[in-house]
């Protein structure tokens, strides 16, 4: 993960960091390892993980379940959508990306093929978000935890969140005061990133602007790539 912390320094600007190379080895077909073939927007410079390189080794608690929940424990076996969040955002990006992932585990259960997927919701807030305010959070908006596929990762403190999210997936989390904001204490401006990884452990799809992306293409993407 070179790459990543090389780019943490630009990241912390806000931006779209821009470096040569690529983790991923691209064909006329596509990247190694991939089911489809390389995107319309080549993201390879990006700081965060994007098509064609593998996805952060991370191990994280569900404080639903109860378990640790490691990406390393999908490989081979589950096609993983991830995204990070909290449960206070308040412009309505973060119930859109939970509700891309949800459409997608949707189709996973319509198709008979729960099993092979895994949905990961990464808080950056756990501060707030126990396992209670997640457990209501996901009848709010639809999540069927009962499933098995789906979890809530919350880090054991937001300084621990803050780290793994920038060292790892090159976003810069931060704290923001939110005077404007009634009943708010603080907020986090912050990335609308969604990562959908084949069971081998290489990204196929990163979208960016996750919250905006259109639900179709998410679960035809993911649709193709579980079913592979």
């Amino acid at each position: 993960m070179d790459r990543r912390r090389y780019l943490q320094s630009i990241a912390a600007a806000g931006t779209t960091a821009s470096v040569a190379g690529c983790l991923g080895v691209l064909t006329e077909s596509g990247a190694e390892g991939t089911v489809l073939g390389p995107p319309e927007q080549d993201l390879s410079e990006a700081a965060h993980p994007s098509y064609g390189d593998e996805m952060p080794e991370f191990t994280v608690p569900d404080p639903i379940t109860g378990e640790d929940i490691s990406t390393t424990d999908f490989e081979g076996e589950r096609t993983i959508l991830w995204t990070s969040f909290y449960t206070n955002c308040p412009d309505g990006v973060c119930p859109a990306l939970i509700l891309r992932l949800r459409r997608a585990q949707e189709v996973a259960t319509e198709g008979g093929y729960g099993d092979a997927a895994a949905f990961l919701a990464h808080t950056f807030d756990p501060e707030r978000d126990t396992a209670d305010v997640l457990r209501e959070y996901a009848r709010q908006q639809g999540v069927n935890l009962d499933a098995g596929n789906w979890h809530f990762l919350r880090p054991e403190s937001y300084e621990a969140g803050q780290e793994l999210l920038e060292e790892q997936f090159g976003l810069v989390i931060e704290k923001r005061p939110a005077e404007d904001l009634e009943n708010l204490e603080y907020q986090f401006p912050h990335y609308g990133l969604i990562l959908l990884v084949n069971e081998r452990g290489i990204v196929e799809r990163a979208y960016p602007n996750g919250a905006s992306v259109d639900v179709e293409t998410v679960e035809n993407d993911f649709e193709q790539v579980v079913t592979a």
